[in-house]
């Protein structure tokens, strides 16, 4: 068979590849190019951004494996930018770019039967998931010359991951889920998907910046790590570790409470985001015992589509998300009660608005900055991803997935992806990376583990 490897082990998993091979659109497009706009360009020196999908009891895996790579050249119809590749004009203005000669997605076919669904879904660390997901420290600048999308099917013991590497250049959380339910509709049997993804950023911004970047080392702190297939074995950083926190509904509702508790009654009530926001935020201050003086940034990647004037739809395809930064001092911010940390996170969100986002375009395409991962801001808390994003109802035909995690890639001290809880309910699962010190400090924090 065309692409197919030998077969190949790797030390850390016994993940076994099997083949790599390609889907692409099943039916011809022709071709078709999109420009990035500002919304898209700062994360050119991201790293893909990496999920990995966990199913318990698959059996027919091969059979499973081909239906997927079917409902993928059925769903690519609709978001063919994902089979494409980045590109540029004669003037240094990136792109989306798709023709039917291109290869489209890379699809990995893997087997890792030592492996049961348990041993990857207690509440620690991602350095197991590495050889699960492709992309590993691969900048999204590479898109140029790879794809930008990657998955790997691998079988284990008991289940089947489905780990999935999406260049961050080309679209945001909400499209990723959105594209991820339209794949798991065709695959259940649909013969089109419920919400066709809307393609045309030039709607919400037409500026075409000009950046001169060309290839990977072009862009800031670019990992030259010794690679395996291709990819770069993840900076498993020895200093940082990675944790879930599950906080149920009952939780949620009691710092929700806490924080509304004492608000004065002229302000609008904190959110279940705010709230929770600011529990973190306090928590993460604590750990690591940071001199008052010291400043702390909390950090959210906003969805802009119902922001900016005129509002795009739920259906935009690309990234539509902003940074919002909320900065004191530690001192400050840990001698008031929760409901001063929430109030400020509530103001930056309240004037993130149309007239701000705008301005902050602009300023950045007189000046154009390519961000680092790490960029979000000294003693910082970054928050990605969303409890709103159904990442439990991503569905194919076997049930929920029994967990849904980031990958090791564009995680550094402080980052945080929220998800909801699995069951459906209004509990969410916080997942933090900290330097090791302060996450052993977290872990025994009773006010933040609501055991106080």
């Amino acid at each position: 068979m065309a692409g197919e490897l030998a077969k190949e082990e790797t030390a850390v998993t016994k993940v076994k590849v099997l083949k790599k091979t390609n889907v692409k659109p099943q039916k011809p497009l022709g071709k078709k190019e999109c420009q990035l706009v500002t919304f898209d360009l700062p994360y050119l020196a991201f790293y893909y951004n990496q999920k990995l999908m966990i199913y318990k009891g698959v059996e027919n895996f091969e059979e499973n494996v081909e239906n997927l790579k079917d409902g993928l050249g059925l769903v690519l119809e609709d978001f063919y930018q994902l089979a494409g590749k980045l590109g540029k004009d004669e003037e240094g203005v990136f792109k989306v770019e798709y023709d039917d000669d291109m290869d489209g997605v890379e699809v990995i076919v893997a087997t890792a039967e030592g492996i049961e669904v348990a041993d990857l879904t207690d509440e620690e660390g991602t350095s197991k998931f590495q050889d699960l997901i492709p992309c590993n420290k691969i900048l999204n600048l590479e898109g140029l010359h790879r794809p930008l999308l990657a998955v790997q099917f691998t079988k284990l013991k008991d289940g089947i991951t489905m780990g999935l590497a999406f260049n961050h250049a080309v679209l945001d959380g909400t499209s990723t889920w959105h594209f991820m339910n339209s794949w798991a509709q065709l695959c259940c049997g649909s013969t089109s998907i419920s919400v066709p993804p809307f393609l045309d950023r030039t709607k919400v911004r037409n500026t075409r910046v000009k950046l001169n970047l060309s290839k990977p080392s072009d862009a800031p702190e670019h990992a030259n790590s010794a690679t395996t297939n291709g990819d770069v074995t993840a900076n498993t950083d020895p200093y940082l570790r990675e944790r879930v926190f599950k906080f149920s509904e009952s939780a949620i509702d009691q710092i929700k409470s806490k924080v509304n508790a004492n608000a004065s009654g002229s302000s609008t009530p904190y959110s279940t985001f705010q709230s929770l926001s600011a529990h973190v935020w306090l928590a993460v201050t604590r750990a690591r015992q940071l001199k008052p003086e010291d400043y702390t940034v909390y950090t959210v990647f906003a969805d802009c589509r119902k922001r900016v004037d005129p509002p795009m739809p739920e259906s935009y395809f690309g990234n539509l998300i902003q940074a919002i930064f909320t900065v004191t001092a530690a001192g400050l911010l840990l001698s008031h009660p929760i409901e001063f940390a929430a109030g400020m996170i509530q103001d930056a969100i309240v004037k993130h608005d149309a007239k701000t986002i705008d301005e902050r375009n602009k300023e950045w395409e007189s000046s154009p900055k390519i961000f680092q991962y790490k960029d979000a801001g000294v003693n910082c808390v970054a928050v990605g991803s969303s409890p709103r994003f159904k990442v439990y109802d991503v569905d194919f035909g076997w049930g929920k997935p029994e967990s849904v995690r980031s990958g090791s890639n564009n995680r550094f001290d402080g980052m945080v992806y929220l998800y909801p809880e699995k069951n459906g309910g209004r509990g969410i699962d916080v997942e933090i990376s900290l330097e090791a010190n302060a996450m052993e400090r977290l872990e025994k924090d009773k006010e933040f583990l609501m055991e106080a």
